[in-house]
């Protein structure tokens, strides 16, 4: 059997060009017959090169095609620091075999910061805000937390500034580090509310320390946020029922929910929130609150949330295989449930909130047939009476949950 040839190779170089690479790597960019990468790591390796180049189009994926078609000759692409953390590797790696690939990577920004300020990396957050909403690093806002963050460009310290600012971390130290390893490195401080760096390089990596205030709002690593953290109209899964509702869906890593009837998305915001790689399809048939679901999502720190503006079963016809099904409205309408079991993936979950003596039946019967868990949630909290105090019953919750054979 003939050995694999790994035509593919792949080199991590950082600010200081040329003089960090090994030997090994100088010498897979200078055979190469095509060398891959931004402008500004074909201008570092150019002494080395060779063979022809391709400078990254936007997006990098659309010169996809033009490597895979150059199997026959020897591709060398050049990266940032470390290809395999939050880099172009992982995304080839989907494409060309492990056993075609051969990696030398250099040092990652997520390495130079620590080691600059002292830290180590392991107790960090690591998050990468390249090409995505700022607001997915709010889940990270904790209490004496430190978070390393790759910035998207030169204005990204600034508004995350103001993020800190308005999730009442105003004490935050902020450390921008600016072209690191190379001739052009600068690391200054600030602190958030009082943020006035300017001049700041696109390529930047921001380093947090948070110190919280007494009115800070953290978004705790257990479910149910406070109500008063959603924007809503009164359908709301309230936050006792809703920590509930979580704990009987039981999230697991990398798992799709749909939310039918999302009302205000609180329940499929806290379900994104539970795992970084989890993801949810809110389905909501008014606008008005469709919106308000998109709104919840980004400030809480879950932008990726997809709302879907429809009525089910109609609209979940299109929608990927969910692993987890919440209906919080719409479980008496004609289809809504067995539309919803019938797509949901074996072992996936099925909860059933239901308040009125309608869903009440609707929720028997398929306690009856179905089999699973059927239980009455009744919450009460303390009220005033008169001069003194009692504890006042809200609406008694029926659930139905299950697990789809």
């Amino acid at each position: 059997m003939n050995a694999v040839r790994r035509w593919l190779s792949i080199v991590g170089i950082g600010e200081d060009g040329l003089d960090g690479l090994s030997p090994a790597a100088r010498t897979l960019i200078a055979q190469a017959s095509v060398v891959v990468g931004g402008r500004r790591h074909l201008s570092l390796a150019a002494a080395l090169i060779s063979g022809e180049t391709l400078a990254w189009p936007h997006p990098p994926q659309a010169a996809f095609p033009a490597i895979l078609a150059r199997r026959d000759d020897s591709v060398c692409v050049v990266a940032t620091g470390d290809p395999f953390f939050y880099g172009v590797g992982s995304l080839l790696a989907q494409l060309v075999p492990a056993e075609e690939i051969v990696c030398i990577p250099g040092i990652s920004s997520f390495s130079l910061a620590a080691s600059r300020l002292g830290w180590a990396v392991q107790d960090c957050a690591l998050v990468t805000l390249h090409g995505r909403t700022l607001e997915r690093i709010v889940p990270h806002f904790q209490p004496h937390a430190r978070i390393l963050a790759l910035s998207w460009d030169q204005t990204t310290p600034a508004r995350l500034a103001e993020l800190l600012v308005r999730h009442g971390f105003p004490d935050a130290r902020i450390t921008v580090c600016e072209a690191m390893g190379g001739p052009r490195e600068r690391i200054r401080h600030a602190t958030a509310s009082a943020f006035d760096l300017d001049g700041i390089d696109p390529l930047n990596l921001v380093a947090l320390e948070l110190a919280a205030s007494a009115g800070a709002r953290v978004i705790p690593l257990a479910p149910g946020l406070p109500d008063a953290w959603f924007e809503h109209d009164g359908q709301l899964t309230k936050q006792d029922i809703r920590a509930l509702t979580l704990a009987a869906l039981a999230p697991r890593q990398g798992e799709l929910l749909w939310d039918i009837g999302a009302g205000s998305g609180s329940v499929g915001i806290e379900w994104m929130l539970s795992h970084p790689t989890n993801r949810a399809v809110a389905i909501e048939r008014d606008s008005v609150r469709a919106g308000r679901i998109a709104r919840n999502a980004a400030c809480l720190g879950v932008p990726d949330l997809t709302v879907v503006q429809g009525s089910a079963p109609a609209a979940l016809r299109d929608l990927p295989p969910p692993d987890a099904v919440f209906i919080g409205g719409g479980a008496t309408a004609v289809g809504v449930i067995d539309a919803a079991w019938a797509a949901l993936r074996s072992g996936g979950r099925m909860v059933i909130n239901g308040v009125t003596i309608e869903t009440q039946a609707v929720l028997i019967d398929r306690f009856r047939t179905l089999g699973g868990s059927l239980k009455t949630i009744q919450i009460a909290h303390a009220d005033a009476v008169g001069g003194f105090h009692g504890m006042r019953p809200a609406m008694p919750v029926t659930q139905w949950s299950a697990v789809r054979p």
